[in-house]
C-alpha cells in the first residue's frame, strides 16, 4: 500500500512531458495557445467570485462614489502592474512561477515562495468550497424548503453547509485534474451567466434603493455606520488578487506573444474583477449584506431570478475552484518534482478541509495576503529586470544556485515593514517596495565588495 503511494507521487517524466501543464520545464512551442483561447481564459479566470466578496466587504464601509469606485481601480491598477511584469516573464521564458523563484531564490531558496504561495492560494480555495456550500444552503435549503433557522450565517451550523462544501471540493478537484483544458471549457458558460446576473444584480441595486441619488445616500449611510479608510480598501482590493497576480506565469507561459501576456492580467484585473467589485459592491450597499450568496439567494430574488443566480454563482465558483486549485499544484510540482495528478489530489483535499471553517475569515484572510505576498515577488522583479536585463537562460534551470541570502532578506525585510507601515501609504504597496529596494541596495552593495550571488554566481563561475 506505502509503495503504491509512494508510485503515485513519483513524477513520470514521459508523462508530464506529453502534457500541455508539464510543469517540470519551459512550455513547449506546439504547446502554446493562440492570443483567442488565451484571452477567453483569462476572462473566465478574471470572474472568479472574490471579486463580488471584495466588493461586498468595501461598501460595508467606503461610499459607493467616488470614493469606493477610486479605490477599486486603485488596487486593481497595482495588482495589473504586478501582474503584467511576471506575466511578461512568464511569456518570455515559457516558465511557469515555480521554476521562475528559482532564478531570485535558487533551487533550495525557492522553497520559501513556492510552499507560501501554495498554502495562501490553497486558503483561497477553501473560501471557495465554503462559497459554494454556503450558497447552496441559502438558495436550496433556506430559498426552497423554507428553512430559516439555516438562513445568515448560521446556514454554517447545518450539516448541508458540509454536504455542499464536501461535493464542491470534489467537484473542484475532479475538473482540475483534466488540466488547463477542462478549465477553459467551464469558464466560458460561467462568465455569460455571471455578466447577465451581474447586469440584473446592478439594476435591481438601484430600482431597490429608489434610483440612483436614493442609492448613492444610501451607500453614504452604510459607510458612515462602520467607516473604512482609503488605504485599507485599497489594500482589500489588492488582498484579493495579488496572488493570482504574482503567479500570472503560470497562463503567460503558454502566450505566443508579449501583447497577449499582458493583456491577460489586463482583461483579469481592470476588465474582470473591477466589472465584479462594482457589482458586488451594489448588491451589498441594497440589501445590507456583504455576502453575496445571501443578497443573491432564492429567499430573497424569487425563483427564477435566484436559481438563474445560484447556477451563475455556481459555475463561476467552479471556475474559481479550479483555477485556484491550479496554482499550488503546477508550482509545488514543479518545485518538488512530483507527479502533477497526485498534487491535485493532495491540495484539492487540503483546500476542501480549509474550506469547512475559512469562508467564515474572509476578511482577514485577504488582509494577511495583501501584506505577505507582494514583498515575495519584489526579488524576482528587481533580478529579472534590472539584473539581468530581463534575460534568464532556460537552459540554466539544472545548474542554479542553491539559494540566494539576498532574496530572503528583501522578503523578510518587505514582509515586515508592512506592519510599521506610515497612514499614507498602502501596506500591501508598502512592503512591495521595502523588498524591491532592499534587494538592489544589498545586491549591488555586494557586487561591489566583490561577492557574487545568486544567478550571476552561476554565470561567471
Amino acid at each position: 500500500m506505502l509503495q503504491a503511494i509512494t508510485d503515485f507521487f513519483k513524477v513520470n517524466e514521459a508523462e508530464e512531458a506529453a502534457s500541455d501543464d508539464n510543469p517540470l520545464a519551459p512550455t513547449r512551442e506546439e504547446h502554446k495557445q493562440p492570443a483567442g483561447p488565451m484571452l477567453a481564459l483569462a476572462f473566465g479566470w478574471g470572474f472568479l467570485i472574490t471579486g463580488l466578496l471584495t466588493g461586498g466587504q468595501m461598501a460595508a464601509g467606503v461610499p459607493f462614489w467616488p470614493d469606493l469606485i477610486e479605490a477599486a481601480f486603485w488596487g486593481n491598477l497595482i495588482n495589473f502592474v504586478v501582474g503584467a511584469l511576471l506575466g511578461y516573464m512568464g511569456y518570455k521564458t515559457a516558465c511557469n512561477s515555480g521554476l521562475l523563484y528559482r532564478y531570485a531564490y535558487g533551487r533550495m531558496g525557492v522553497y520559501l515562495p513556492v510552499i507560501f504561495l501554495a498554502i495562501l492560494t490553497t486558503g483561497w480555495q477553501g473560501i471557495v468550497v465554503g462559497a459554494f456550500g454556503f450558497a447552496w444552503v441559502q438558495g436550496i435549503v433556506v430559498g426552497l424548503f423554507g428553512q430559516t433557522q439555516y438562513a445568515g450565517a448560521a446556514g454554517f451550523d447545518s450539516i448541508w453547509f458540509y454536504v455542499f462544501a464536501l461535493f464542491a471540493g470534489a467537484l473542484y478537484t475532479g475538473t482540475t485534474y483534466a488540466g488547463v483544458k477542462g478549465i477553459q471549457k467551464i469558464s466560458v458558460p460561467s462568465v455569460i451567466i455571471l455578466v447577465i446576473v451581474g447586469f440584473y444584480a446592478a439594476y435591481i441595486s438601484i430600482e431597490q434603493a429608489g434610483g440612483w441619488d436614493p442609492f448613492l445616500a444610501m451607500s453614504a449611510t452604510r459607510a458612515a455606520e462602520n467607516p473604512i479608510s482609503m488605504i485599507t480598501a485599497i489594500n482589500i482590493v489588492i488582498g484579493s488578487w495579488i496572488v493570482g497576480a504574482v503567479v500570472m506565469p503560470e497562463y503567460t507561459r503558454f502566450a505566443k506573444s508579449g501583447w497577449v501576456a499582458v493583456a491577460i492580467p489586463f482583461v483579469v484585473l481592470i476588465i474582470s474583477q473591477f466589472f465584479l467589485q462594482i457589482i458586488g459592491a451594489m448588491g451589498a450597499t441594497a440589501s445590507g449584506s456583504a455576502d453575496f450568496t445571501d443578497y443573491m439567494s432564492i429567499a430573497k430574488q424569487g425563483l427564477v431570478v435566484g436559481g438563474l443566480g445560484l447556477i451563475g454563482m455556481s459555475l463561476a465558483l467552479w471556475t474559481t475552484g479550479d483555477a485556484n486549485l491550479y496554482l499550488p499544484v503546477i508550482q509545488t510540482a514543479s518545485t518538488f518534482h512530483l507527479r502533477t495528478k497526485a498534487m491535485v489530489l493532495f491540495w484539492g483535499t487540503l483546500g476542501t478541509i480549509f474550506g469547512l471553517g475559512i469562508y467564515q475569515h474572509f476578511f482577514d484572510w485577504i488582509n494577511l495576503i495583501a501584506n505577505l505576498v507582494p514583498p515575495l515577488v519584489g526579488p524576482l522583479i528587481v533580478d529579472y529586470y534590472l539584473v539581468h536585463r530581463a534575460n534568464y537562460n532556460t537552459n540554466d534551470l539544472g545548474r542554479l544556485h542553491v539559494w540566494n541570502p539576498v532574496a530572503v532578506i528583501a522578503y523578510v525585510a518587505g514582509a515586515v515593514s508592512t506592519f510599521y507601515t506610515p497612514e499614507w501609504t498602502v501596506p500591501a504597496l508598502y512592503g512591495l517596495v521595502v523588498s524591491v529596494i532592499t534587494y538592489a541596495v544589498v545586491y549591488y552593495a555586494a557586487a561591489a565588495a566583490g561577492i557574487k550571488v545568486g544567478y550571476r554566481k552561476i554565470l561567471d563561475a
